[in-house]
């Protein structure tokens, strides 16, 4: 049986404001709602290894949610970062914050990390996805060109995948493309069919 066969029972709730999230839930056709807008500080233990991150903020948004789950329902949260050195880069606060970013990424290797959580009023399932990602050397005036051509200051390491950087800075990619995008759409695909058993 498809998983959106499997599906049909439940409400599964999507409790992600990004569209790029949105539009890899449809294109797998996993049938979904948004979860209603909610708040949740997004902060992590000081010297918490970078590709724990994400796993510990899935946790607490999916925590966050202010309501009582249904029986039938199931939450899923996510979370994305950019992991340089070992370092956390996040959303860029503005435009100063991003250029530095893009030059931190620029010629080198990176690993983006999903962490993504799966609950039920009885059981939490969490597990990640990672993807190493490599620029080649950007010169300052295409960092200038994408930032004014894209604005991606809503993207965690100051860049989307889909977007003009990805087409041409990107040399290559080991794992996911989608998990860079935002969500590992195929570990959750598989994930949530382990789930439902």
């Amino acid at each position: 049986m498809l998983l959106k066969d499997k599906l049909k029972p439940y409400r599964l709730l999507l409790a992600s404001q990004s569209p790029r999230r949105r539009e890899l839930m449809t294109g797998c056709g996993l049938p979904y709602e948004l979860a209603p807008k909610y708040e949740c500080e997004e902060v992590y233990p000081a010297g918490m290894p970078g590709e724990e991150v994400p796993l510990y903020l899935s946790r607490l948004k999916s925590e966050a949610y202010p309501a009582a789950l249904a029986p039938n329902e199931i939450l899923l949260t996510a979370d994305t970062v950019v992991v340089s050195d070992g370092e956390v880069l996040g959303k860029p606060l503005g435009r100063e914050e991003a250029v530095q970013m893009l030059r931190r990424l620029s010629g080198r290797r990176h690993t983006v990390v999903s962490g993504v959580t799966l609950r039920t009023p009885g059981r939490t399932h969490t597990f990640a996805a990672k993807s190493s990602v490599w620029f080649r050397p950007l010169a300052d005036e295409e960092i200038a060109y994408y930032l004014d051509a894209c604005r991606p200051y809503d993207k965690a390491g100051s860049y989307g995948i889909q977007e003009w950087i990805g087409y041409a800075a990107i040399e290559k990619i080991n794992g996911s493309f989608y998990n860079v995008m935002g969500l590992p759409i195929q570990k959750v695909y598989t994930e949530l069919d382990k789930f439902l058993k």
